[in-house]
């Protein structure tokens, strides 16, 4: 289930190497994205720039960012 409300932070943290990274969420918590869930299709971005995103449930169970834009 992907929320239908746009969510917003900063790029906490980024390995280009694994294209992993955590989003520093405005109401202080973390989620982690992938790569893949950059709208732009760059697969690449760096720590501290303000981006917008949807929150949905992983494979795993957890909540994963998707359509990560940046503001």
């Amino acid at each position: 289930m992907v929320a239908a409300q746009p969510e917003f932070g900063v790029v906490a943290r980024f390995d280009a190497a694994a294209g992993v990274g955590t989003i520093l969420v405005d109401d202080g918590s973390n989620i982690e994205f992938h790569c893949v869930a950059l709208a732009d299709g760059s697969r690449h971005t760096t720590e501290g720039r303000r981006v917008s995103f949807l929150r949905r449930l992983g494979p795993t169970g957890r909540s994963e960012a998707i359509g990560i834009t940046e503001r």
